[in-house]
């Protein structure tokens, strides 16, 4: 009978000990994706300024249709893969994905921002500037919604891979998440603006 009481009393704290480890890891799963949200939120606002900037930029700069078409189509390429990203956010190829589109999206405002500098009238116009303004402004956005994205990550995958947690995680299938980080180390200055 001692036994049997003593068996029932470690199998309920082995149960109780599974159930935490299990809440853990979903709280862990749904912070991280509460920080991509943020992400996500920063990333439209980014995306949403852009054509309005183009827009705006078009009469000072009507021979650089090059760049404002590489800047419209890395745009468009970063909405769609945000939009990806957003339905499965913890999903590691998604992520890259959408880490791969916003380098793209850097450089070729980057580049539109070394060419806009040939043109002083454009400077000088203060729609452009307030857009130029607030997409810095998104820009700093962006870098600490995906330091607190990142950290909810790097929290949620150390939990997920630490014994016997991993063991857990493999049984209900939570999955590895990668962070949301640039390619190069270029891409993760700040594109400058300076008028």
């Amino acid at each position: 009978m001692g036994t049997t009481i003593i068996g029932l009393i470690v199998i309920a704290i082995a149960v109780f000990y599974l159930v935490y480890i299990y809440n853990q890891l979903v709280s862990l799963r749904n912070q991280f994706k509460n920080g991509f949200a943020q992400i996500d939120v920063q990333l439209q606002r980014r995306h949403d300024l852009i054509p309005n900037l183009v827009e705006s930029t078009k009469a000072y700069m009507a021979h650089e249709s090059n760049t404002l078409t590489a800047v419209m189509e890395a745009r468009n390429n970063a909405v769609s893969a945000q939009k990806d990203a957003a339905s499965d956010p913890g999903e590691s190829t998604r992520m890259q994905r959408l880490g791969s589109a916003e380098n793209l999206l850097t450089k070729a405002l980057a580049n539109f921002y070394a060419v806009s500098e040939n043109y002083p009238e454009l400077k000088a116009n203060e729609t452009v500037q307030q857009l130029m303004e607030e997409l810095s402004s998104t820009e700093n956005r962006v870098a600490f919604a995906r330091q607190a994205y990142n950290d909810g990550v790097m929290g949620y995958n150390i939990f997920r891979e630490q014994f016997p947690n991993n063991v857990i995680a493999g049984l209900f299938a939570f999955k590895p998440t990668a962070q949301l980080e640039l390619e190069s180390p270029a891409a993760r200055q700040a594109p400058k603006v300076a008028f």
